[in-house]
């Protein structure tokens, strides 16, 4: 009786619910002679437990079983706020379900994320439920021509860039108007020369604008894999555009390119990628060519070589700068001797001339164009990429050397060896340069040929893209070989 007692917390064995005896299992177990089973010590810890609360030795109830919940049992509003968080390619499926999740999807604020996050639409709501459209609608049209938006180049013996962005409820291609009335450091002009709307009620056309005097008419666009490719079947705006770019001093669509100028393939522009040691910050930068007139060029880094890459124009300029090979500024003197300069540029060059055939006889050389090298940078003391902590010197343009910019700057950090390729895009002719890379800040860079007795100053483009971030480092030095092939 006291035995049960102690295990059931009762003080009789009347209305004893435990299934033991008043004897111990270990007891039990001793008297046959025989081991107390394992399941015995169970039964004995669930009879404690069963017997627990009626004022023995209480023992904790189990915890109940976790309840199933599904994300259909969750209110509307917090669905909303989920699926605006989802991409875009995974909400059919999600649509798919269930009936409560395909209802959820057509609430418009969903689609109203999606377009401002995406596409960088804000519209007000009110605006389009005037003319009788929903942001579901909206980006609906949008979703197809998703891959064109952002920085292009286009394909042809004259390149130009075309930067596609979404204006308000159109998506708009700019191409970019080479003028010698723009100042190298002043924002670079673009002009439209297609549109699509997206507020029409049917599927979305392609509208051209190209031709000074020409009505917007229809035109086909072609979207591939980093390329795209524009048809138009009018020929009467040629004429308006070829007196548009006389008037620019531009020779184009000459012989063949007259034929195929309404059948014009554009291939994607990447931005240089950015990393801490770079001397600046790389990026697109316009300069004067002459009678080129004014034309852009991308400024990259690439471990040991810096790389300028004409982007725009017929003619091509390669330059590479060698960062391992930093000029001794001595307080600007060498600017005001051309003698001096020339001097310890050829003898530069004609130490990198050797270096090389060395390494040519001893199988080493370095890969071709050293632009195509890893990414990754040397330390800062190799590579001179602490141009922020040097004190800055006067620059002076040296005496018979002739800029077609006379507004540059009084003072440079930094100048580095370089070769100026360059090349007339469809002909022969292939031409290389030794000079001075000078480093003035972060948004200017300038280059001396020593032997044409010319310097060109380099000004950053001061105007933003958007959508034109490379991938992946692979990417982008894969887009700038095949510039560099393209152009050769």
């Amino acid at each position: 009786m006291e035995e049960c007692a102690c295990l059931c917390g009762v003080g009789s064995s009347r209305g004893c619910r435990c299934p033991q005896k008043h004897q111990h299992p270990a007891e039990m177990a001793a008297a046959d002679g025989k081991p107390a089973p394992a399941e015995k010590h169970v039964e004995e810890d669930a009879a404690a437990g069963c017997c627990a609360g009626s004022g023995g030795i209480a023992s904790p109830m189990p915890p109940p079983p976790p309840q199933h919940c599904s994300l259909q049992d969750l209110p509307v509003e917090v669905l909303v706020e989920i699926f605006a968080w989802v991409p875009a390619t995974d909400l059919p499926s999600l649509a798919e379900a269930c009936t409560k999740f395909h209802h959820t999807l057509h609430i418009d604020s969903i689609w109203r994320r999606r377009c401002r996050e995406e596409f960088g639409i804000r519209e007000n709501l009110q605006n389009l439920e005037m003319i009788g459209m929903s942001y579901r609608e909206v980006y609906a049209k949008l979703f197809p021509y998703r891959n064109i938006l952002g920085l292009w180049q286009l394909d042809h013996s004259y390149r130009t860039l075309l930067n596609v962005v979404v204006d308000g409820l159109c998506i708009t291609g700019w191409k970019y108007r080479p003028s010698f009335h723009t100042h190298v450091s002043g924002p670079i002009h673009f002009k439209p020369v297609f549109r699509i709307r997206l507020t029409e009620r049917k599927s979305a056309t392609v509208e051209c604008m190209e031709g000074l005097h020409s009505r917007p008419h229809n035109r086909q666009v072609l979207i591939q894999k980093d390329r795209f490719t524009t048809h138009c079947n009018q020929t009467y705006h040629r004429k308006d555009l070829t007196a548009s770019l006389r008037d620019e001093w531009v020779q184009v669509l000459m012989g063949e390119d007259r034929q195929r100028y309404d059948f014009l393939t554009y291939r994607r522009l990447y931005l240089p990628l950015s990393h801490p040691d770079d001397l600046i910050r790389p990026g697109l930068f316009q300069y004067y060519l002459d009678d080129f007139g004014l034309k852009i060029a991308m400024l990259s880094f690439h471990g040991k070589y810096a790389q300028v890459t004409d982007i725009t124009g017929y003619s091509k300029m390669t330059l590479e700068i060698h960062l391992m090979r930093c000029i001794q500024l001595r307080d600007g003197e060498i600017f005001s001797n051309f003698n001096e300069l020339s001097r310890v540029v050829q003898e530069t060059d004609e130490q990198v001339i050797r270096e090389q055939q060395q390494q040519q006889e001893d199988g080493t050389e370095e890969s071709e164009g050293h632009g195509w090298q890893s990414p990754a940078q040397p330390s800062v003391g190799e590579s001179g990429a602490a141009a922020s902590e040097e004190q800055p010197v006067p620059f002076v343009l040296p005496v018979g050397v002739r800029s077609r910019v006379q507004n540059y700057p009084q003072t440079c950090r930094m100048c580095f060896y370089g070769v100026d390729t360059l090349a007339i895009i469809g002909s022969s002719y292939r031409k290389s340069f030794p000079g001075v890379f000078i480093l003035f800040d972060e948004n200017h860079f300038g280059f001396i040929w020593p032997k044409a007795k010319h310097f060109f100053l380099y000004s950053r483009v001061q105007n933003t893209f958007q959508n034109v971030e490379a991938p992946s480092p692979q990417a982008f030095l894969e887009m700038l070989k095949s510039i560099q092939s393209k152009n050769n």
